[in-house]
This record gives C-alpha cells, structure tokens and sequence, in this order.
C-alpha cells in the first residue's frame, strides 16, 4: 500500500490511498495528515496498513491533475515544523565492483593507513555494517540536514541559495519515523528522496560535509508501507527543457547497501534526543547514485527526477535560484 498526501480541490488537506490504476487517490475519512493517521494506529495498536483501508472512503481524485496543479503535499510532516529532523548515513551504498576491487588491492598493497578517511569508513561499513541479529554493528557517517522547513514538496522547486557553490541531486532511499508517547521509534514506511547538496563546497574539504548538507530536500510523492525490498531499482534523470542531460539506474535497498537499515536505525536512534515523543524523523540512508562525478552542472529550471516502479509516481523538484537573506547579527 501507498499514500499520499495532498491539497484536495476544495482546498483543504488530504491523504489518499494510490490506486492500483496509477490514476487514482481513494482519499481516508477524516484524515488530514499522515502523522495524525499514524498517531492513531500507535493509539490503537493497529497496523497503518490496516487503518488506512478501514478509513478509505468512496471519494477519489484524479491523481494527474493533483499533480499537474502542484497539489502534492511530501507524504509525512509535522504541524511545528521544529518538530520533524531530517537527517541522514553516508558511505552506506557498495557502489561499483571495480571501485571496491581498487580499494581491496589497495588495503593490500599498502594498508588501510593509505585510505582517506571516506574510505576507511566506506571499508569499516562492508566489514561490519552488517551484524549477525542481535548484534550491533559500525555506526556509519551521520550529517543533519535541517527540520520540516526544508522541505520541498514533490513538484516545488528547491531554492539554491546565493553562496552556494552547487545545488545537485542525490537518489536515495528514506525512513519515515514518529516517535510514539512512549519514546519508542515507529517506522511508518518508506520514500524516495532526492538529499539535494552542494558537491562543490564538500570536495573542497570534507570538513565542509556539513555546510554541504544544509540545502533543501524532497521526498516522496508516495510513502510506501511495510518492509522496503532488499533490491530496489529505478532511475534518476535531470530534464532541461525537452531534453534529458543526465540519466543513471541506481540500486538501494539491503542488497546494493554496506550496512543493514537496522543497523542505520540503531544508530540513529540509540540517542535519547532522536527519540522524543511526538517527533517526526525523516532520514536519509545514503546516496544511490548523483550527477556531481558525472561533470553535471545543474542549473536554474533544470529538473531532478527519481523514480523507481515500486514507489509509484516519480519524485520531481525544478531548480530555482534564490537568495539567502540577511546573516548580520546585532546586539540586543
């Protein structure tokens, strides 16, 4: 089952069930977010799954125009918006046989002292992101990325601010998380998200990875309930115009990852702060494939898309140049 969460046509919000059709929204009586949905089977004690079909009702929407109106609304958020963290685990995506084969003959030639510190902690996920059940395995990289307001919906353009250096993609797979009264995480399902970033600036030093991440994200349209598949495949493009500049498959999911999703869970929320009841947590499990090595510029009115069948419709976010506001600080 998937969901989706929009403005309806009278102007108020909604979420809806996709339809097997790929056309149709089968909206949820009485429900107007997907945190209030989810709130309600912790409440209950019920599967979201099973809580979302008892409440789908007979009304339904036409899932093209919601999108050609711009009515797509990112499939999990928070009233506060300092309520929902994004963030997110690199390093965490095995990437091409060749590139593993060179390190491997290169921790044999010379030792993992030879290895950049991407690398030693790309070599620590392959050998210990992955532990026996029960286990706790490596912690990987973690970055934070902002809260609910960096948000961009499906359809809406991220805002390249003016000191960037870059605003390009990044394909990944992210959990969707409320933290229920009791403190404990509810994995209410999955998403594809584009952890947009600004490549330029990170390769300058790695040290900037966390200037590099504090840009807009997207995720969504469509949040997928239950276990996400070990193999996932899709493909990420960037239109400009009428033409296709740019365009990879990527695998995610459990197969194609160096860590396990459990182990990226444990590590996340092992720390008391993450698991504040009430919270929404959006995160990040690591970039499948980007443009940035590929030489892509991406530039304003490009648009990013990402896609893959088992999420349904594809994620798309324009690029828009924007400007930052003022960072003076006077004294009270």
């Amino acid at each position: 089952m998937r969901l989706v969460q929009f403005v309806s046509q009278n102007g108020a919000r909604a979420v809806a069930v996709a339809g097997e059709d790929g056309a149709t929204l089968r909206l949820l009586d009485g429900v107007e977010r997907v945190y209030d949905l989810a709130n309600q089977a912790i409440d209950k004690d019920v599967s979201l799954a099973a809580l979302a079909q008892e409440l789908a009702g007979d009304k339904t929407e036409d899932y093209d125009a919601v999108v050609a109106e711009r009515r797509l609304l990112a499939p999990l958020d928070h009233p506060d918006d300092a309520h929902c963290l994004i963030t997110g685990t690199g390093l965490t995506h095995l990437g091409s046989a060749d590139a593993r084969d060179s390190m491997h003959k290169k921790v044999a030639e010379a030792g993992e002292a030879a290895l950049s510190d991407s690398m030693k902690m790309f070599k620590w996920g392959i050998d210990g992101g992955k532990p026996a059940e029960g286990a706790v395995g490596v912690p990987p990289e973690w970055f934070f990325k902002g809260d609910g307001g960096i948000v961009a919906p499906p359809e809406q353009a991220f805002g390249m601010v003016d000191f960037a250096e870059d605003g390009g993609d990044e394909a990944e797979l992210v959990g969707l998380y409320v933290i229920a009264p009791d403190g404990s995480p509810r994995r209410i399902g999955f998403a594809l998200g584009n952890e947009f970033s600004d490549h330029v600036i990170e390769q300058q030093n790695y040290l900037y990875l966390a200037h590099s991440k504090l840009r807009p994200c997207s995720f969504g349209p469509e949040l997928l309930l239950g276990e996400a598949p070990d193999d996932i495949q899709g493909k990420a493009r960037i239109r400009r115009g009428a033409e296709v500049i740019w365009e990879k498959p990527f695998g995610t999911g459990e197969a194609n990852m160096s860590h396990t999703i459990a182990n990226l869970e444990h590590h996340h929320f092992k720390y008391a702060q993450h698991r504040r009841p009430g919270d929404v947590h959006v995160h990040f499990f690591g970039a499948a494939v980007l443009s940035f090595p590929d030489g892509i510029k991406p530039q304003e009115g490009d648009v990013f898309e990402i896609e893959a069948p088992l999420f349904g419709r594809p994620l798309r976010n324009p690029l828009m140049m924007t400007g930052s506001g003022s960072a003076a600080v006077t004294a009270l």
